[in-house]
Parts: C-alpha cells; sequence; structure tokens
C-alpha cells in the first residue's frame, strides 16, 4: 500500500533538498516538523523551513497533529501543505478487522456520519497471533499466523485509504505467547529452582525486554504494519510486567528499566524511518500521576524524549477509590481525564497525548454503565486539554451512533 505522496522539488543542490512546510488551511508554517530519508533526519526551523543533505528520491515528513505526508522529487514545488488532523478512533479487536466483519462494516458507518476519522486494530495481539499473513519468517515459524482473522489486508487498507481514515497497528510488545514459549532463553522467568516460564494471570508468558532479541522481533512485526500502509504504529505493553521477583537478564532497577525502553523505541525510530510512520506508545494512566517508573520502565519524561505520541489509558475505572477525592472515580469521567492530562502539560505538550478513552462498564466499585453522557464527558475533556484526540476502547468493537454522533 503506497503512502499518499505531496510532490516536491529540490531547490537547487544535487544532494540537497530544501523546503517550506505549511499548514494547509492556514498557511501558517509548520514549526518542529521531522523531515527524514531512510538513514537520518532533520527538523522544520520557526519559518517551517528544512534542509536535508541527501541523494535519495523520497523523503517522509512527520508532524504532529498532521497527517504523514511523503515528499517526491518529480515535481517542482518547494512548498508543501500538511493536513493537519485530530484523530479519533475506534479500536478493532483482531476478530472486528477483517473485511467480512460485522463489527468493521458498522465502524465505516459510524466513520460516514460522525466525527470519527480513525481506526486502531490489532496486527499482533497478546498470545503473538497476526491480524494478517506476513513475510517475518521466525513469527510463521511459531504459527503466528495460522490464527489471522484477515485473509485480504491489501483490500483491506485499500478501502480504509478510500475513505481517508487514519490508520493506527496496534503491535503487543513484550507480552507473547508465542515468542516467549518458543524462546525459552530470552522469556522472562520465575525466580525458582528450576526456572519456568512465568505467565501472568491470563496465562500469557512474557519476552525480556533488556534481551535485543525482544526488541528485534516487535520491530519486525511493526515493519510488516509499515510496508501494507499503516500511518502510525501503537506499541502496547512497551514495558515491564507489573511484578517484582523475577528473573530478567539483567539487574531490575529502575534507571535499567527506563533505559531498556528507551533503547527499544529509539531502535523502533530508527528502523521505521524509511517508511514514514508515526510512533506511539500505551501507558498505563496512572503513569500520568507516578513519581518514578512503577517498576515498569514507564515515565512521561522518559518516554516523551523517544516516542512520537503518548496514549495514556485514562480510563476512570482502572484509578483507585479515592483518586481525585473520589470514591468512585468512575462516576467522574471528565475529571479524570482532564486533570491527568493537565497534570503532564508541562512535561509533554498535550498536541503530543491521545488518550485512551473508557468504552465499557465500570468494572470496580460503581459498576456503572458507560453510556452516552460518561463517553461524551470524556471526549469533551479530551478536547479542553487541546490533545491530539482520543481513542475509544471497546473490548468488543461495539460503538453506538447516538453515543458518538
Amino acid at each position: 500500500m503506497k503512502r499518499f505522496f505531496l510532490f516536491f522539488a529540490a531547490a537547487a543542490a544535487l544532494h540537497g533538498w530544501d523546503g517550506t512546510l505549511i499548514d494547509q488551511n492556514s498557511s501558517n508554517p509548520v514549526i518542529d516538523a521531522i523531515v527524514s530519508d531512510s538513514k537520518h533526519s532533520v527538523r522544520s526551523d520557526s519559518n517551517g523551513t528544512f534542509s536535508i543533505d541527501t541523494d535519495e528520491k523520497v523523503l517522509h515528513i512527520k508532524a504532529y497533529g498532521y497527517r504523514p505526508a511523503a515528499l517526491s522529487q518529480d515535481t517542482n514545488n518547494s512548498i508543501v501543505s500538511l493536513k493537519s488532523i485530530r484523530v479519533k478512533a475506534l479500536y478493532l479487536t483482531f476478530w472486528g478487522a477483517s473485511n467480512n466483519s460485522p463489527r468493521f462494516k458498522k465502524a465505516l458507518e459510524l466513520i460516514e456520519k460522525t466525527d470519527v476519522n480513525a481506526v486502531v486494530v490489532d496486527v499482533k495481539n497478546e498470545y503473538g497471533s497476526t491480524l494478517f499473513w506476513t513475510k517475518f519468517k521466525q513469527a510463521n515459524s511459531y504459527g503466528a499466523h495460522l490464527k489471522r482473522t484477515n485473509r485480504d489486508i491489501e483490500k483491506f487498507m485499500k478501502l480504509l485509504k478510500e475513505k481517508n481514515i487514519y490508520t493506527i497497528a496496534r503491535v503487543v510488545t513484550f507480552k507473547d505467547e508465542l515468542q516467549a514459549s518458543n524462546n525459552y532463553e530470552y522469556a522472562i522467568k520465575k525466580n525458582d529452582a528450576n526456572k519456568t516460564i512465568w505467565r501472568n494471570h491470563d496465562e500469557m508468558a512474557w519476552v525480556d525486554p533488556y534481551d535485543k532479541r525482544s526488541h528485534e522481533y516487535a520491530i519486525r512485526m511493526a515493519e510488516e504494519a509499515a510496508k501494507v500502509g499503516f500511518d502510525e504504529i501503537n506499541f502496547d505493553y512497551v514495558r515491564f510486567p507489573a511484578k517484582a521477583g523475577l528473573c530478567l537478564s539483567q539487574k531490575n532497577t529502575q534507571e535499567n528499566r527506563i533505559k531498556a525502553i528507551g533503547n527499544f523505541l529509539d531502535l523502533a525510530q530508527e528502523r521505521l524511518r524509511k517508511y514514514g510512520v508515526f510512533i506511539s506508545v500505551d501507558i498505563y494512566g496512572n503513569v500520568c500521576w507516578s513519581k518514578d517508573d512503577n517498576g515498569i520502565g514507564q515515565t512521561i519524561d522518559s518516554l516523551a524524549k523517544h516516542a512520537d505520541y503518548i496514549a495514556p489509558m485514562l480510563y476512570p475505572s482502572g484509578f483507585a477509590s479515592g483518586s481525585f477525592g473520589k470514591k468512585y472515580p468512575a462516576k467522574h469521567p471528565y475529571i479524570v481525564i482532564y486533570r491527568s492530562i493537565k497534570h503532564i502539560e508541562y512535561k509533554i505538550s498535550p498536541k503530543r497525548v491521545r488518550p485512551w478513552l473508557q468504552y465499557f462498564k465500570d468494572y470496580t466499585h460503581s459498576k456503572v454503565y458507560y453510556q452516552k453522557e460518561e463517553i461524551q464527558a470524556q471526549i469533551k475533556a479530551a478536547d479542553e486539554t487541546h490533545t491530539n484526540g482520543w481513542m475509544l476502547w471497546s473490548p468488543s468493537s461495539k460503538y453506538d451512533f447516538e453515543i458518538l454522533k
């Protein structure tokens, strides 16, 4: 799937490209955009101008709050217009993201009739299965493709692109039953006499985030998503398990954990540069409020250095009783979202934050059903804090027009 191309010409030098980036609507300069060939990147300045020394024929542009763009030398235009977007996404499950799925067809209808303009789909789920057949031989050797639900990814992506839908590929990173069970040497193990593979409460094994082989595996999977035309790679479970006492390959300190996650994201940026995709990272909602890494290697400060977007899972049901001064935070969705985003805006610009919002029943104390009032309250908070948009998480991928209209 080819990315939509804007056409651009070098201003003068044979090996140098010079240009100016502007907002398509306002014609204002686009500042601090990332302009890349396959090997390195530069940033646009306060006038929106950039200069990059390369002999490659295609460049990619990533600017926060804009759709990704590819530039070609084929025509004679040194001013490039970028199209802004606030992403408003529906999550489609592994089973919902297929051409014949009723959930997918309903999502397309909602996109036609509402402000929703994006989808998040599972390219690799927690078990390690892939949505479609990939050319990643290692994963296929484990049977990752056997339970695939999308048998024609080219048709799927073509339809989404024709409708101008922003596409996000969710890649579950270090939680991976298939990879771990087939690679004992770098699976996370119990600290017992037999060093047996550790599995969490849902019986899923993890690979060691310290081990470079786990990094390589997730990035190879992300490359498969980029090749078929996704606009963004969303890494989930890009963290250590929230459990102490496990057997890992390095001393499990906060410094080491943060460094390992940063190294992974830096390698992902390097390897995915030639595809022009954005990189986002899912984090626990309480990371917005924590002073340390919670034992999992995630802080706002550290992730802001390596990812394009941060996606906190600000589900009100995920906060403990008493949070925000409320006995039942789930009954106060606006406060949860608004205050959490405001709390981190001095660490990372809200235009680089896109929260996951709750589209499911409160599973904690209040048992509140999240209907139009609760969901619209979350959206309102995301809008008023000027985030890059929002993503709705429905475990069943069921969404209602009356709620979203």
